[in-house]
């Protein structure tokens, strides 16, 4: 163990957009994934949501905006944490810069999502119980958060919140406004992102409830496109992190199989999970060179 000065490396983005029904998440993830540029896959499990702004639209107050081009993956249920995980390996897979998960509240809460599947489990494993059953539903939703924590891409990840209403006093008038509250995902859920917008109605106005970036300390504010690029500013700014190319060249060279364990073990803690395959190749062939004149020897010998 080896303790180091600590630095903001570079990173990719993980955003959170919350909000209630009609706040603007979609459109909101859109133009932050416009602003961060490269090419652009949609998880979309709102029915077909996201291809409502694959044409130009005019915003409130008469705006246009030129939506980023876009492919997209109309998921159905079940919602299951798997499923979802093999979508984001699939956008890997295609070399998408940006994917938006539209909306992450089905993998908790929709048909087939965890809550479904810890009632299904508790009644055929654990007589209904429901809290024993998490042991065995927990593991899978966290794979599915470790899936996009550690993906290779920008995640853009909106989520549900359960709307109330209040009235408010607007010069005399009064007025009832949409407020989002919890969102529905697993308690938590906010903690595992960089930032998190949370979306009024009223405006589409974004405040932040957890920001590392320093870019959102301000009053609420719309996200633009504007907004993705201030945040890719920052992102870019840290130091250069691991580079993937060195490290398979380091196991390629190891000089004995410890240095080989140790290169490995490090590989897999650094890199994404989009390399392991890569890296476990890499060690196999190098432990294969490293250790094949030692088994001819014993051969002979035998």
């Amino acid at each position: 163990m080896k303790f180091e000065k600590a630095v903001r490396k570079k990173a990719k983005l993980r955003l959170a957009i919350t909000g209630p029904s009609g706040s603007g998440k979609t459109l909101g993830a859109l133009m932050v994934a416009k602003g961060l540029g490269g090419r652009i896959a949609v998880l979309d499990t709102e029915h077909g949501s996201a291809s409502l702004y694959a044409e130009p639209i005019t915003l409130p107050g008469g705006q246009r905006f030129e939506p980023p081009e876009f492919d997209v993956l109309e998921l159905t249920a079940p919602y299951s944490p798997e499923r979802y995980i093999e979508a984001i390996r699939a956008a890997e897979d295609a070399g998408y810069q940006t994917l938006v998960i539209d909306s992450t509240t089905h993998e908790w809460s929709g048909t087939g999502g965890c809550l479904d599947i810890n009632e299904q489990t508790a009644r055929a494993k654990f007589k209904g119980n429901t809290w024993s059953a998490w042991n065995e539903t927990t593991p899978r939703h966290r794979a599915f958060i470790d899936a996009m924590l550690q993906s290779s891409m920008h995640i853009i990840a909106t989520g549900r919140s359960k709307t109330e209403t209040a009235q408010t006093d607007d010069g005399g008038r009064k007025k009832v406004v949409k407020l989002g509250m919890k969102t529905e995902q697993r308690d938590g859920f906010e903690y595992e992102f960089t930032t998190v917008l949370d979306l009024v109605h009223d405006g589409h106005y974004a405040a932040a409830t957890k920001d590392r970036t320093g870019l959102f300390t301000g009053d609420p504010m719309p996200i633009t496109e504007r907004t993705g690029q201030d945040i890719l500013a920052w992102l870019e700014s840290g130091e250069e992190g691991p580079n993937a190319d060195k490290i398979l060249a380091a196991i390629a060279e190891s000089a004995t199989v410890e240095v080989l364990k140790g290169h490995f073990e490090a590989a897999i803690l650094v890199l994404s999970t989009r390399h392991h395959d890569a890296i476990k190749a890499a060690k196999n062939r190098r432990y294969r060179e490293l250790t094949a004149p030692t088994e001819r020897k014993h051969g002979e010998e035998g």
